[in-house]
């Protein structure tokens, strides 16, 4: 391990960790980083999807040199400050809903979520929630209260939450079983308790559940059931949103009408900052009911108005449908050829590929997973693993990403998956590094 990294390991905080392998950054430019041993790596995780532009993007770095030239304060708790207001006005005029509504400014998708559930359960007077299995909303208590992912089993449940699955296209029956039951547990469940159930979450694609892309239709009978009880719909946009999918919001797929929507990651460009648009009547609830000291701090606010301006200017949605396309041809291409490789999902550049266990090298997908990333990082390509089997390689590169870097990417996972599958990469590598 570079002298980085253990530095890292002796003074960071080990509950702060998801690691994958020893990656030491110490810079780095639109997709690529750089590490303490001067390597330049291909960066298809954009930080989780938070560099949503790449790193150091020129016009986030002037937003943020503009915002501290004349500082704003530190957030707008007390006082309001114009680059939050710029903010909140922007997302209200890109986010389409009825009635009046209101914008709540945090720091990440984690406490944008707890705070959207506190709200309305708070100004509804309806204490049951509804998500889904596999779910992952956020690492702070109350996100993690509402979440079904296995990977939080230290977290508690909020009381009354129920759990619904969340059906794949890429299922061998298109996802019509697992969306029917999903429907009948949420029809009985509304039948019974329908006037104690304040609200429903939803991913338009379960990220961290294995990039998820539910079938045709699904999500609309979700809503619209919750819409004839009066149930709101709380869309989580924080992994897939922005672009990312070639649509600004994900849930523009399916025509879908969410009462709420949270926003995070790629909103600031590698800023800490969060968003929650829904009706005032819900978000207005209180005064010093969702504060903390710096949110709608003004740098971040600035960067994330810059990401918008940037997203819109470049038209990075219809370009990470097209860049998407050539990346997803790729990994199709080599879906035909490796075995592993169970299946291909997602939209846009929020993609995913499954492995599977390998009957030559007697690998599980699991195992797969764990020494591709490692084996990718050690050819130059950074990327994550995700799902509830932790079998899932996810893909979300910048928006930025190019054509030619998009194929480069996929020509050092073809080396990879060989080397890993040959056996050339030993288990004891990765025996350091728990992932997910």
């Amino acid at each position: 391990m570079s002298g980085l990294y253990q530095r890292d390991a002796a003074s960071i905080a080990r509950i702060a960790h998801l690691r994958f392998s020893p990656l030491a950054i110490t810079g780095g430019r639109g997709s690529w980083l750089i590490d303490d041993q001067g390597r330049e790596l291909l960066d298809f995780s954009a930080s989780w999807g938070a560099a949503s532009l790449g790193h150091s993007h020129p016009a986030v770095r002037a937003a943020v040199d503009r915002a501290l030239s004349s500082q704003a304060g530190a957030g707008h708790i007390s006082a309001a400050t114009l680059p939050a207001v710029e903010l909140a006005e922007r997302l209200l005029a890109l986010t389409p809903g009825e009635g009046e509504r209101k914008v709540w400014l945090g720091h990440s998708g984690s406490d944008a979520n707890e705070a959207a559930v506190r709200a309305i359960v708070a100004a509804t007077g309806r204490p049951r929630l509804v998500a889904f299995r596999n779910a992952y909303h956020g690492g702070t208590a109350g996100s993690m209260a509402v979440s079904g992912h296995p990977a939080l089993p230290q977290s508690a449940r909020a009381p009354g939450l129920t759990l619904l699955p969340y059906p794949s296209a890429a299922d061998p029956d298109g996802g019509a079983g697992a969306a029917a039951e999903a429907l009948s547990m949420l029809r009985d469940l509304l039948i019974r308790v329908g006037a104690e159930v304040g609200a429903l979450l939803y991913e338009p694609i379960q990220a961290d559940g294995g990039m998820i892309v539910p079938p045709a239709g699904f999500l609309t009978e979700i809503e619209g059931l919750c819409r004839r009880h009066g149930v709101l719909t709380v869309a989580d946009e924080v992994k897939v949103g922005l672009g990312r999918t070639g649509r600004f919001h994900a849930h523009g797929h399916d025509g879908l009408r969410p009462d709420v929507v949270i926003l995070g990651k790629g909103l600031g460009g590698g800023l800490p900052v969060s968003a929650v648009i829904g009706p005032a009547a819900i978000l207005d609830h209180a005064s010093c009911f969702a504060i903390q000291t710096v949110h709608g701090n003004p740098v971040c606010a600035a960067a994330a108005l810059a990401v918008l301006d940037t997203i819109e200017a470049e038209g990075l949605g219809a370009r990470a449908e097209a860049v998407g396309a050539t990346l997803r041809s790729g990994l199709e291409e080599l879906q035909r050829r490796i075995g592993a490789i169970r299946s291909v999902r997602g939209r846009g550049i929020a993609l995913g590929f499954g492995v599977g266990e390998d009957g030559a090298s007697g690998l599980s997908g699991a195992q797969i997973a764990a020494l591709t990333v490692y084996r990718a990082w050690e050819l130059g390509l950074v990327l994550y693993y995700v799902g509830p089997g932790s079998d899932v390689l996810e893909l979300t590169p910048p928006l930025t990403l190019t054509d030619a870097e998009a194929k480069r990417g996929v020509a050092i996972l073809e080396v990879t998956l060989a080397d890993v599958l040959a056996g050339r990469v030993a288990p004891e590598t990765v025996e350091a590094f728990t992932g997910w």
